[in-house]
């Protein structure tokens, strides 16, 4: 089945893309999730119209993400953790504790963009790469401390 694409989606492709996709994930997640629309000769009509509308929807994406980078680049969080002794955690820090504070400052962070290079199980300084965008990744500083 193929379908226009309304949004940016990492697996299938970009915002006015007509990509073939199983029928099933079309009807299913795709048109009823509003990310899709169907292929058909008006649709294809259609999207002549719309690419210049997709075009500036998909720069104004981009500019919002290198805004949002910016601003998580400039920012360190502070996350207070349970720890022994010699800074060894009790449990480790995950992206989902880093989502939350991000969430309870104010930043609308998908857990699942934040990838960290090791799991931080010790006091100290680290470094988290999260993901904005597709062709926008930004780098937290976060700094473990004993609670």
């Amino acid at each position: 089945m193929k379908v226009i694409l309304n949004e940016n989606i990492e697996t299938l492709g970009h915002i006015g893309d007509i990509v073939k996709v199983a029928p099933g994930y079309a009807r299913n997640y795709l048109l009823p999730k509003k990310l899709a629309v169907l292929a058909t000769e008006g649709n294809a009509k259609a999207l002549e119209h719309t690419k210049r509308q997709m075009l500036y929807k998909k720069n104004k994406a981009l500019e919002a993400a290198k805004n949002l980078g910016a601003k998580l680049e400039s920012l360190s969080i502070v996350l207070s953790h349970k720890a022994g002794e010699e800074g060894k955690l009790f449990g480790a820090v995950t992206n989902m504790d880093i989502a939350s504070f991000l969430k309870a400052n104010g930043l609308e962070i998908d857990r699942k963009s934040i990838i960290l290079a090791d799991v931080i199980k010790h006091t100290g300084e680290f470094s988290a790469t999260i993901k904005v965008h597709p062709e926008v990744t930004a780098t937290l500083k976060i700094i473990v401390t004993a609670a």
